[in-house]
């Protein structure tokens, strides 16, 4: 799999950014989700996946590349 960069909103925090994959999908660099109760509220989830949090400003990048625009 390769990655492009799309975009970040990286500050004083570090982090989030968006990625764009070869095979039509995302990537996501955020922030690690440890709350117990957001943990719960998750469905059907697999060992083999994470989730990130990351702010909804941020995927304005990927309405970029939707548009073919890039980054």
């Amino acid at each position: 799999m390769r990655l492009q960069f799309l975009g970040s909103d990286s500050g004083e925090r570090g982090c989030p950014t968006l990625y764009a994959t070869d095979r039509g999908t995302y990537v996501v660099q955020g922030w690690m989700i440890t709350d117990p109760e957001a943990l719960g509220d998750l469905r059907d989830v697999l060992e083999s996946e994470s989730f990130v949090e990351i702010p909804r400003e941020l995927l304005r990048f990927a309405a970029k590349d939707r548009n073919g625009e890039g980054s």
